[in-house]
């Protein structure tokens, strides 16, 4: 979204700074208890600021409180649209839209599943080092051989 503009760019860095701090020190809702912006995106016409946000939950409990946090970031929206036009000092303040950045928790799946990657790795590498060959070591037959049996068969 903010790909080749570097004013999109520079508008979503101060976007996120500012929301960020604005959650942790004016908004004082319990809803908004560990929340982290991770990235803000603004269109290149400076109308719409996607806001990715994720937060630490509780085990069992992720999904409701995710339910909460995103009405109250919802029922927040024009007070931080606010903040961040004063502080922008823009002609028109983008739109703010929260969207639940899903990232974080896939990357600890991704970690899950390499480190069970790595788990039967080193299981099958303890396997090798023991193994042995069910016939000979080397099955296949070989030029060199070939000649010496030749010529043990003439004589």
């Amino acid at each position: 979204m903010a790909g080749t503009n570097p004013r999109a760019a520079r508008i979503a860095a101060l976007i996120q700074r500012v929301v960020a701090s604005s959650i942790e020190r004016e908004l004082h809702d319990k809803r908004l208890t560990n929340i982290t912006v991770t990235e803000v995106r603004v269109t290149n016409d400076l109308q719409i600021a996607k806001i990715y946000w994720t937060q630490l939950g509780h085990e069992g409990k992720e999904a409701g409180e995710r339910k909460r946090a995103q009405q109250a970031l919802d029922q927040a929206k024009g007070h931080l649209r606010s903040l961040v036009g004063h502080k922008a000092g823009l002609r028109l303040t983008p739109q703010l839209q929260f969207v639940f950045d899903e990232v974080p928790g896939e990357a600890h799946e991704i970690e899950d599943i390499l480190a069970l990657a790595r788990k039967r790795d080193e299981e099958l590498a303890k396997a090798r080092a023991t193994a042995q060959y069910a016939g000979d070591a080397d099955p296949y037959k070989h030029d060199d051989e070939s000649d010496d049996e030749e010529t043990e068969e003439e004589e």
